[in-house]
């Protein structure tokens, strides 16, 4: 599996895709939580958290990760390199944990920046360090379990099309679904509205970003990472036969 992840890290900065994501994640949240006059703008909320962020970062990666993910398999199959692949003495686990877990490092260098978000907000405080550190841990760690549920969902839709602009559009139309579809459906249906925002991810993300890391939601996120990957390994599977 290591060889998997260092060829897949050194193929994300041996060309511009690596340098390309982390520089617009970074430039996009510092935009809108700095610079952009809005509500996601942190000094005209007049509060010391980083709520403006966690609301935010979901959406920008809903499209960065299947970015990041559409190349994974779809490009071996244009190449014609995905049975030259998958017959190196590797198990369809190992390499699909390759491709997975580079692609969530991948995120996690982008997010490592934003750290300095929580000094910045720390010394923003009245009192200076008023900020609630147990709920900014919670949510960091939602977003990181938000990351692997999105790179589990768009490594699966590589494999379901050669063509990775339709591997994409699947892979955000997927992640919006699971993210925010049921919220929306829960507003159609109010008596049931507790039941199906439970079935989406910002409930479990919200529930993780008040301080609270609940196994129920970490199941939640493990669940539907392991769920995605074991779809892929069945597709490679078919392809391998």
């Amino acid at each position: 599996m290591k060889a998997i992840l260092f060829r897949e890290i050194n193929s994300f900065f041996g060309s511009t895709i690596g340098y390309l994501v982390i520089g617009l994640f970074l430039i996009l949240n510092g935009l809108f939580l700095w610079v952009f006059q809005g509500e996601y703008n942190i000094l005209n909320t007049g509060f010391a958290d980083l709520s403006p962020f966690f609301t935010l970062a979901p959406w920008i990666l809903i499209f960065l990760i299947p970015a990041v993910t559409m190349r994974s398999f779809s490009d071996e199959k244009k190449q014609g390199t995905l049975e030259l692949l998958l017959t190196k003495p590797l198990s369809l686990s190992e390499i699909i944990g390759g491709k997975f877990f580079a692609a969530v490092l991948l995120i996690v260098i982008a997010i490592i920046p934003t750290f300095i978000y929580v000094v910045m907000i720390s010394n923003l405080g009245m009192p200076e360090g008023n900020i609630d550190m147990g709920s900014t841990i919670g949510a960091y760690a939602g977003l990181l379990l938000l990351v692997g549920a999105y790179a589990g969902i768009g490594i699966f839709c590589s494999t379901l099309s050669d063509n990775q602009i339709v591997s994409f559009i699947i892979a955000i139309f997927i992640s919006f679904l699971f993210y925010f579809g049921f919220e929306g459906l829960a507003t159609l249906l109010p008596d049931y509205a507790t039941y199906i925002s439970y079935l989406g991810m910002q409930d479990h993300f919200k529930s993780m970003g008040r301080g609270v890391i609940d196994t129920r939601d970490v199941i939640y996120f493990a669940s539907i990472t392991a769920v995605f990957l074991s779809m892929t390994k069945y597709n490679l599977k078919s392809i391998q036969l």
